[in-house]
Parts: structure tokens; C-alpha cells; sequence
């Protein structure tokens, strides 16, 4: 696990000595076991270190035997030994025993080719000297990040967007028409980000840069997609199906205890997690140190559940506490690490876990990814409960639809909690994929609110089209669509927020649920062993049944939640909305600052709960500080409503 970053010119030493150095520096919490530098007439490579393997021998950057090729690698590929034995028969010479070395000759035998052989995270810029040639990659499910800027001259990437500010010919810029669709979805689900110019090479493609002959430009091309749909055919039986996921669930787990560094496991208690985590204790021979972070406010904390877990397994189990304080003082800090707005405020729980788990270890295992396997969310099971209602509710005539739904939105004779839930179904919402999931479930601010938010900026840019585009690209029945569509978007964006939380800390997070052989399997398990009667993950609970209790197998999921409504209604709230509305602030040139504050009002009077749509302005706000207004140092150290005591011990 490391950082990268470097660039490549058209024209030979267009750029000063420096600039590569202060590119790299800038992802030293990436690597901060050492750094390294290569540099030639037209392209320059750096690295920083955080040494998981080969402890002595993976310097990088790393060449082949005629130093012909150079390459930065940022991951791991946890079956890089069984790849060189053919490499070696073929004649290349290996001088470490390292996974980056793979890359250089697996990729000077099979070409592009080679990333269909890769099992693991990875994400890598290799140059060849004599062809003047870039070729990058990353992993197919997109763990591992790359950010890239090309302006005809000039390629320049990195493992994050930050490094590439450091070169003179990159400025952070907001990207105007991306605003729309982050305050809807709190992130991006293409390859744009939220600065101009800037782009992320998506997960499963290949870029490719020949500088010699022609007109030069990026090739990017697809080499992987996770399936489609279920395949056709005749299907195994329930027990088989069951079978397969546990086999295939164990050969993934142990491929990630691959380290020569001590492991850990971040453990919330859920089936997820938990499972990982009494897998990892079978497959290693010393002790098993588990990770939780929890709140003060019981009711949001998950503690009680992972500390019943660790005593079932027998961990030497650790946790955190994380208050209000602690919380709003990280946040602009933890905006920094992630370039742009944190999506989840339970990012800032994971940064605090993290930071807890880097006292002991230096590599940790997470139950990231089954949800968009297996069907883990109860949005899931709404929707598809809903668009079965849908096929006897739609023989109402439409007007007499559309005349429940307004009653609903303003019957003052319904408890409010039951207002709530109706407008959550059929009765009381619209019918189709964007009302019923989209609205329903991910957009904070959507229809009329965002439209009065833009008010003097009309919205542009694809605000559903990218989630849509995937679920009608997908096949079979709308699970299976909905599964591809959230695996190709909403856990890119997850994988995004594991990675920097982790590496703020410097320490690496493996996903066994991800390993693209055990999600191609996942995808041709049929939906009736997905979701089944009203259980979710079905056949993954009865694949791990003789692993942990009932009790845990079966338990409510809380997903990792955060009491921010109580927190913004307590004494931190008054700092962050007057820091909302400052004048000064990124919003306040690009949003109606009337329909800020009377949303804020709202919320404070309690007439309505905004808390997810307070959350997105406030890292708007924290985002545009520290990248474009020119205030970093006023927020560095948090707010300024919040205690000096939190801020005494500040994140790192």
C-alpha cells in the first residue's frame, strides 16, 4: 500500500527539478516509510512507501532487467507468487520477491493482457523509455485509486487528486456542472470529480500514452465488467450455491492474510465483518486484534455488538469512542485527505478506527462490499416490494394516484411518522426507478429542492443519468440491475472513503468480499438465494451459520450509523450552520443563500429533519476551504465553535 504520482511530457524537461518531489511529499500518510524518484527527459515517477512485503527488497520505483521499463505501483496482488513461475520459464529474471516486480515483466510478456492474471488491488503507471509509452491500470472493482489530468502536453497522475495541484500546469478549479448531481448523491458517479480537468480512471480500465508518432492522446479502454446478469442455463442447487460461497468466501479470505507486517480486522459487529473476522481467526496461528468505534449515544453505537463478537471468537479486542467534538474538529482535515466532500459522515467513524488500528498493525481486513453482492440493504427490498405493489396499484387511474399523493404530503390528521413511511411507498411517491429507489433512498436534495437551490444556476449535468445509464445497461430481473448499478457507483464511492480513511492513518485495508472471481460468483447466484423471504443476504448467512451465533447472523443492520441530527441540534450545531452561511464561504457564490437559510430554519425549528441535506452544504463548504477559497488555515484545526479541548489532540 502506497502512494504514487508522476507525469509525462510531450515536450523533453518542459518542467522544473521540484515539482515531482512536491507531488509525492504531498501523499507522505500514504507512504511514510520512505520515497523514491525516477526521472528521464520525458517522464517522471515517484513513489512513497508503506512496506507490506519484501520488507528489504521493494523499493520503488522498480525496473526490469535492462531498465528498459520503470514502474509505481500502489496495492497488492495476492497471487503474484503463483504468476512467476511462467514468467521466470520465459526467461525473465526476477531480483526481489516483491508483487510490483510482477507488473514489469508480466506486463513485458502479455502486454495488457497481463491485468486479466492479477488477483488483488492495484493501481499502477508503468513507463517504457524506449517507446516513450505511459501504460496505467487499475483494479477492477476500483480499490485502489488514480486521478489523471491531460491538457494535450502534459499527463499527470496520481493516488490522489491533491498531489496533482503541486504541478505548476494544475489548478484546482470547481467543476460547475457537477454540483447538481453531488448534492443529490453526495458524490460522482463517473469518471469527473469535482474539480475541472480532473479525472479518475475508472475501475476495470487500462489508459495508454505513446508519445512517439502522430498526435499523442490517451487511449483508455474497459478490460473488466463485473456480469450483467445471472447466467443462463441450467442452475445448481440451493446446498451447491451455498457450498461454492463458503469455499470461495475461505480461499478469499486466507489470499489477504498475504503480509509480512501484522494484520488486524475492523469488526462492527455486523454479519459482514464478523464473518471475515472468524475466518481470519481459523487461518493464522497467533492472535487476532479486532477494531471498533462506537458513540457515546448508545443508541447509534454498534460497541455492544462487536464486543459480543471478539468474545465468540476469542479476539484481543480494541475500541473508540468518538463525541461531537472530536467529530466536527477531524472533518476538515479528513475533506483534505479526500479531495473532495465526504459523502457519509461515517467516514470521520472510520478515520478514528483507523487512526486507533495503526497503533498495532499495519494491514486490516474489512467487510466492505457483500451488501452490493448480496443484496444486503433493505432499499433492496423496499423497491422490490414496492414495484410489486406498483403492478396492482398502477390499474388506479393516475389522477386518482396523484390526488393520494398529495393528500398524504399535506393530511394534517396522519402522525407524522406515518406521513413519513406512506411517503416512502407507492401512495405516496410516483412510480418508476428515479422516485421510487433514487429519490427514495440516496438523493438528499432532489426535485424542487434542488431546484430552488440552483435557482440562479439552472441545473445541468447527468443527476440520475449515470446510476440509470448502468441499470438499464445491466440484464435480468431488477435486483440483479439494481446490484450492477450500485456495484458500478455507490461501491466505488465506499471503496474511495476506505481508502483514505485508512491511508490517513498509513495503514492498508483489504476487501475479501471483492476479489472479482468471488463477485463474478456472487453475480451468477440467482436473486431467489439473494433476498428470500423478506431475509437479506440469504445465502450468505447460511453459508456462515456454523461460524457465529444466531443472534449476530440474524441481527438488525444499523449501518454504521451516526447521531449527527442530535449533534446539530446540540451546542456544535450553532458553529456549523453560521459556518453554512458565511459570505465568505464556496456556497455563497454558487448557491441561493435564502434557500440555504430557510432550510436551516426549518431545521432548527424542527418543522422538518434536514440533517442529510445540512450535511452535504456543510462539506461543500468545508471542501471549497480547503481547496479553492483560500481559508485551509482557518478550519485546520476544526471549527471554531468546537472545545479547545478536542482540538488539543488533533487528527492526524
Amino acid at each position: 500500500m502506497c502512494g504514487i504520482a508522476g507525469y509525462v511530457t510531450i515536450e523533453p524537461n518542459e518542467y522544473p527539478d521540484g515539482v515531482l518531489d512536491r507531488m509525492t511529499a504531498v501523499l507522505a500518510h500514504r507512504g511514510p516509510e520512505g520515497s523514491g524518484y525516477h526521472r528521464d527527459t520525458h517522464a517522471q515517477l515517484g513513489h512513497r512507501r508503506l512496506g507490506i512485503v519484501d520488507l528489504a527488497g521493494g523499493s520503488q520505483p522498480m525496473y526490469n532487467e535492462d531498465r528498459s521499463l520503470v514502474a509505481v505501483y500502489n496495492g497488492e496482488i495476492f497471487n503474484h507468487a503463483q504468476l512467476r513461475a511462467p514468467l521466470e520459464r520465459a526467461g525473465h529474471r526476477y531480483q526481489s520477491r516483491c508483487d510490483t516486480e510482477l507488473i514489469l515483466h508480466a506486463c513485458e510478456e502479455y502486454g495488457p493482457g497481463a491485468l486479466d492474471r492479477f488477483r488483488g488491488m492495484f493501481s499502477f503507471a508503468l513507463w517504457d523509455q524506449e517507446r516513450r509509452t505511459l501504460f496505467c491500470a487499475r483494479d477492477r472493482l476500483g480499490i485502489k485509486p488514480f486521478y489523471f489530468y491531460w491538457d494535450g502536453r502534459l499527463l499527470a497522475f496520481a493516488s490522489e487528486i491533491k498531489a496533482l495541484f503541486e504541478h505548476p500546469a494544475v489548478s484546482p478549479a470547481p467543476d460547475a456542472s457537477a454540483l447538481a448531481e453531488y448534492l443529490a448523491f453526495g458524490y460522482l458517479g463517473g469518471e469527473r470529480t469535482m474539480f475541472a480537468g480532473v479525472r479518475q480512471l475508472m475501475p476495470g480500465h487500462w489508459l495508454r500514452l505513446e508519445l512517439n508518432g502522430g498526435t499523442p492522446r490517451p487511449e483508455i479502454r474497459q478490460y473488466w465488467d463485473a456480469p450483467k446478469a445471472p447466467s443462463a442455463g441450467a442452475e445448481a442447487g440451493d446446498e451447491d450455491w451455498t457450498r461454492q460461497c463458503r469455499e470461495r468466501l475461505e480461499e478469499t479470505v486466507r489470499m489477504r492474510l498475504m503480509s509480512d507486517v501484522p494484520l488486524g480486522m475492523f469488526l462492527s459487529g455486523g454479519v459482514d465483518s464478523s464473518v471475515i473476522a472468524a475466518l481470519m481467526k481459523r487461518m493464522v496461528t497467533g492472535p487476532v486484534t479486532t477494531f471498533s468505534v462506537g458513540y457515546r449515544e448508545t443508541a447509534f453505537s454498534e460497541l455492544d455488538y462487536s464486543r459480543q463478537v471478539a468474545e465468540h471468537l476469542g479476539t484481543e479486542h480494541e475500541e473508540v469512542v468518538v463525541g461531537p467534538e472530536e467529530f466536527f474538529n477531524a472533518l476538515p482535515r479528513l475533506v483534505w485527505h479526500e479531495d473532495e466532500p465526504v459523502t457519509w459522515p461515517s467516514s470521520v467513524s472510520l478515520y478514528f478506527v483507523s487512526r486507533l488500528a495503526a497503533r498495532k498493525v499495519k494491514v486490516v481486513l474489512t467487510g466492505e462490499g457483500s451488501d452490493e453482492l448480496f443484496g444486503g440493504y433493505a432499499r433492496y427490498l423496499h423497491y422490490l416490494r414496492s414495484i410489486g405493489w406498483m403492478r396492482w396499484y398502477g390499474l388506479v387511474p393516475a389522477a386518482l394516484r396523484e390526488r393520494m399523493t398529495r393528500w398524504i404530503a399535506a393530511a394534517g390528521l396522519l402522525p407524522a411518522g406515518l406521513r413519513r413511511k406512506l411517503q416512502h411507498t407507492v401512495l405516496g411517491r410516483p412510480a418508476g426507478l428515479a422516485s421510487l429507489y433514487l429519490d427514495n433512498f440516496y438523493c438528499a436534495f432532489s426535485g424542487a429542492d434542488l431546484e430552488n437551490l440552483l435557482a440562479s444556476r439552472p441545473v445541468s449535468g447527468p443527476v440520475y443519468e449515470t446510476f440509470e445509464g448502468h441499470y438499464e445497461a445491466a440484464a435480468g430481473d431488477p435486483l440483479a440491475r439494481l446490484l450492477y448499478a450500485d456495484q458500478k457507483t455507490y461501491l466505488v464511492e465506499l471503496l474511495r472513503k476506505q481508502d483514505r480513511m485508512s491511508m490517513a492513518c498509513s495503514i492498508e485495508s483489504r476487501v475479501p468480499f471483492l476479489d472479482h472471481t468471488f463477485v463474478e460468483f456472487a453475480a451468477r447466484v440467482p436473486s431467489r438465494l439473494k433476498i428470500r423471504g423478506g431475509v437479506t443476504k440469504y445465502i450468505l448467512k447460511r453459508a456462515v451459520r456454523d461460524l457465529l451465533p444466531e443472534s449476530i447472523i440474524h441481527r438488525r443492520k444499523m449501518g454504521f450509523p451516526t447521531p449527527l441530527r442530535a449533534w446539530l441540534n446540540g451546542p456544535a450545531g450553532s458553529g456549523v450552520f453560521d459556518f453554512i452561511r458565511s459570505p465568505e464561504g464556496l456556497l455563497a457564490g454558487c448557491l441561493d443563500m435564502e434557500a440555504v437559510g430557510a432550510l436551516i430554519d426549518r431545521h432548527r425549528r424542527r418543522r422538518e429533519d434536514a440533517t442529510d441535506r445540512i450535511w452535504r452544504l456543510l462539506n461543500l463548504q468545508v471542501w471549497g476551504d480547503m481547496y479553492l477559497t483560500g481559508r485551509r488555515e482557518v478550519l485546520w484545526e476544526g471549527f471554531p465553535a468546537t472545545s479547545a479541548a478536542a482540538r488539543a489532540a488533533p487528527p492526524r
